[in-house]
C-alpha cells in the first residue's frame, strides 16, 4: 500500500488560496478516481476537488472553513503502489506551483504554522493568508488594512505594501491598535456622526435566514462599489427590428450547423466589444489617482443563479470572436454557470460587463459597477412598440422591435460625453445589424 497526497489544485492565475465549505468524504470512506472529495470556495467562485487516484481516505489535514493555499496536501489517500506509480505524473503536472517547490515548501509550512484565525470579516476587500498574518503581528486593525494602496493584481495589498505601510508607521512614531469598533466611532471619522443599522421589528411569524457566504460577498461587493464610484446613467433606446427578424429566420439553421442555441445576447455582446474598441476610455481601471488602460477587451455577463445569487462569468478576448465563437462562450459559461461548474479563472480579469434585465421582463435598470471596471450596460426587454418610421415618401407609424439600454459609468474618470457616446455607438451597431448577413 502506498500513501498518495491530496493537494489542492491550480485554480486560475489570480486565485492563490481557497477556503474548504463541505467534506463530501470522511476517513474511511473508498473514493473511486476524478470522484469528488470535498468542496471549496474562493472570493468568486464554489467548486469541487476530485480525487487523482482510487483509495480509501485515510487522513484530512484541514476542516471545514479552514484556508488552504494552492499547491498545499488537504488529505491522505490509501492507496495501492501500481495506482500511485501510474498517477504519479499526473500529480506533479496537474498542481502548478506559483513559484520554486522549494520556496512553496517552505512558504506552506511557514503560513500553516503561524496564519492565525483573526477575523478579517469586517473587510469587504480580498486578503491573502500571508499578508493576514503580517497585520496580526505587527498590529495592523482592518480598517487600516483597508487604507492600504494594493499594488497587486485588482488592487489587492502585496507583501511589499503592507510592509512599506507597517515601515512609514514606525516612523511616524505611531503605534495604531485601534480595534474595527472604535474606528468607526463619530469622533475618529472626522467628527461625521456614525451610520446606525435602523433597527427591524420581527414579530412572531416572520422568519429569519442568514446570509450564505456568496450573498455576503455579494453585498459587500455592491455597497463597496457605490461607495467608490460616482454612478451616473444614461438610457438609449434601440430598434433591434433587423436582428429579431434575421434571428427568427436563422436560429433553427444556426442550431442544426453550430449544435448551439441562437440567442440575443451575443448579438448583443458582439455589438459591445466593437463599441469598446472604438472608445478604449471605457475598456479602463482606476487604481487610486491612476487609469489603467486594459489591453484586451474581457465582457464579464452578468447571469443568476439558482439559488438567487449573482455570478460574472467573463469572455476573454471577446472582440477576436465571430458571432459563432461569441454564441459558444455565451452558452458555455451560462450553462456551467447554471450547474455550478464554474472555475474560479473564469470570473477573473473582465474589463466591462453586460447584464441582461430584461430575461425578468424588465425594461430597462440602473446597474451597480463591477469593480474595479468603470461602466457596465443593461439589456432591456425587447417588446413591440408602435414607432415613426421615416421614409422618401413620408413618415407613417408602424409596429417596432425596440429595447432599451442603460448604461452605468464611474463619473470620476467617463464623463457624460464619453458614456454617453459608448451606449450610442453600441445602439447604432445594433441598428445597422445587417438582416442578410451570414453568420
Amino acid at each position: 500500500m502506498a500513501k498518495f497526497e491530496l493537494k489542492l489544485p491550480k485554480m486560475g492565475e489570480s486565485v492563490a488560496e481557497a477556503t474548504i465549505t463541505n467534506w463530501l468524504k470522511e476517513v474511511g470512506d473508498t473514493i473511486e478516481m476524478d470522484e469528488a472529495v470535498l468542496e471549496i470556495a474562493t472570493d468568486k467562485v464554489d467548486s469541487e476537488v476530485p480525487s487523482e487516484v482510487s483509495g480509501i481516505l485515510v487522513e484530512k489535514l484541514f476542516g471545514k472553513d479552514d484556508l488552504v493555499q494552492v499547491g498545499q496536501t488537504i488529505a491522505i489517500i490509501e492507496t495501492d503502489a501500481a495506482s500511485v506509480s501510474e498517477n504519479s505524473s499526473v500529480t506533479s503536472s496537474a498542481v502548478e506551483m506559483p513559484i520554486a517547490k522549494t520556496e512553496v515548501a517552505k512558504t506552506v509550512e511557514a503560513t500553516k504554522e503561524t496564519v492565525a484565525p483573526a477575523d478579517f470579516s469586517g473587510s469587504d476587500k480580498f486578503f491573502s493568508p500571508l499578508v493576514k498574518n503580517i497585520a496580526k503581528e505587527e498590529g495592523v486593525s482592518v480598517a487600516e488594512l483597508d487604507s492600504i494602496s494594493g499594488s497587486g493584481k485588482d488592487g489587492r495589498v502585496t507583501k511589499e505594501d503592507i510592509l512599506n505601510f507597517i515601515k512609514n508607521k514606525s516612523n511616524t512614531a505611531q503605534t495604531v491598535t485601534t480595534s474595527v469598533a472604535e474606528v468607526l466611532q463619530p469622533e475618529t471619522r472626522n467628527s461625521q456622526p456614525a451610520t446606525k443599522a435602523i433597527p427591524v421589528s420581527v414579530n412572531g411569524g416572520d422568519e429569519i435566514i442568514e446570509m450564505d457566504r456568496m450573498r455576503k460577498l455579494i453585498s459587500g461587493y455592491m455597497v463597496a462599489s457605490v461607495q467608490t464610484s460616482a454612478h451616473v446613467q444614461s438610457f438609449i433606446e434601440v430598434d433591434v427590428t433587423n436582428i429579431v427578424k434575421w434571428r427568427t429566420k436563422v436560429k433553427d439553421a444556426f442550431e442544426k450547423r453550430e449544435g448551439e442555441k441562437l440567442t440575443f445576447t451575443p448579438i448583443m455582446m458582439e455589438a459591445v466589444a466593437k463599441a469598446l474598441k472604438d472608445f478604449p476610455g471605457m475598456n479602463i481601471s482606476v487604481d487610486g489617482d491612476y487609469i489603467i488602460k486594459k489591453k484586451n477587451i474581457n465582457l464579464g455577463m452578468a447571469a443568476a443563479l439558482p439559488n438567487g445569487n449573482l455570478i460574472v462569468p467573463v469572455i476573454k478576448n471577446a472582440d477576436q470572436l465571430n458571432l459563432v465563437g461569441m454564441a459558444k462562450a455565451v452558452n458555455d459559461l451560462g450553462n456551467r454557470a447554471k450547474a455550478g461548474k464554474l472555475k474560479p479563472d473564469d470570473t477573473q480579469g473582465g474589463t466591462y460587463t453586460v447584464t441582461n434585465v430584461g430575461t425578468f421582463g424588465s425594461v430597462f435598470g440602473t446597474p451597480i459597477i463591477n469593480q474595479p471596471q468603470v461602466g457596465i450596460l443593461a439589456l432591456g426587454a425587447i417588446r413591440k412598440v408602435p414607432a415613426v418610421i421615416e421614409t422618401p415618401e413620408g413618415d407613417f407609424i408602424g409596429i417596432r422591435q425596440k429595447m432599451f439600454l442603460s448604461h452605468s459609468y464611474d463619473h470620476r474618470v467617463v464623463d457624460g460625453a464619453l458614456g454617453g457616446s459608448f451606449v450610442k455607438r453600441v445602439a447604432d451597431y445594433l441598428e445597422a445589424f445587417d438582416v442578410n448577413r451570414e453568420y
